[in-house]
């Protein structure tokens, strides 16, 4: 049996980072395809009246510290030892995101996702700077000033708005969001569940 598998993610998070160096693994595991579904995460906080966790917590130093550990933790057990906190975090994914609407309707969505995930977290790049963006993307073989000239296609706009939308009326309320089926599962800590029920679907 085959099982869906839909990961809704936006590069603007590093646990989505996390999550996105890991997947592989789970497939070879399960046998399971995840389906990359981007979403403006700004939107789904701004619909859920959620907001991130360097907000949430902010006068809570000792979960800020706790959450700080557990990444470490997960960085540590997965080996991902390219990881590097973003010095322009926050930044805006608007046109990434886009981006990534523009390279799944052109056939090259991996390629893309790898190049802007490895920009943000592994090279600290500055990823809602357009000239970078562009730069990023050719590095990588793609047409750069294509994908920004079409992310401000209407058409693309609104096919973000969408997914986001759509995600929310799920139950997505954050990044990242796993569904398996129709089973929801938040957070990259949830991953072993999401392999579990994986193997119980199928």
């Amino acid at each position: 049996m085959t099982v869906k598998v839909e990961f809704h993610y936006d590069f603007g998070s590093p646990n989505c980072y996390l999550v996105h160096k890991v997947i592989p693994d789970i497939e070879t595991r399960t046998g399971a395809k995840f389906s990359y579904f981007p979403i403006l995460l700004g939107g789904v906080f701004k619909l859920t009246n959620n907001k991130s966790p360097i907000q949430q917590f902010e006068g809570i130093p000792l979960k800020m510290e706790y959450m700080h550990l557990e990444t470490r933790r997960f960085i540590e057990e997965h080996k991902l030892t390219k990881y590097a906190m973003n010095p322009h975090f926050p930044v805006n994914t608007v046109q990434i995101m886009r981006g990534a609407i523009v390279a799944e309707d052109e056939g090259y969505s991996a390629a893309y996702r790898d190049a802007v995930f490895t920009a943000m977290w592994e090279e600290e790049k500055k990823m809602d700077d357009p000239e970078v963006i562009s730069s990023v993307l050719g590095a990588a073989g793609l047409d750069g000033a294509h994908i920004l000239e079409r992310a401000q296609d209407q058409a693309v706009k609104e096919a973000l708005i969408k997914n986001t939308n759509a995600s929310v009326e799920r139950g997505c309320f954050g990044a990242p969001t796993f569904f398996v089926g129709n089973e929801i599962f938040f957070g990259k800590d949830r991953l072993e569940v999401v392999e579990k029920e994986i193997l119980r679907q199928r």
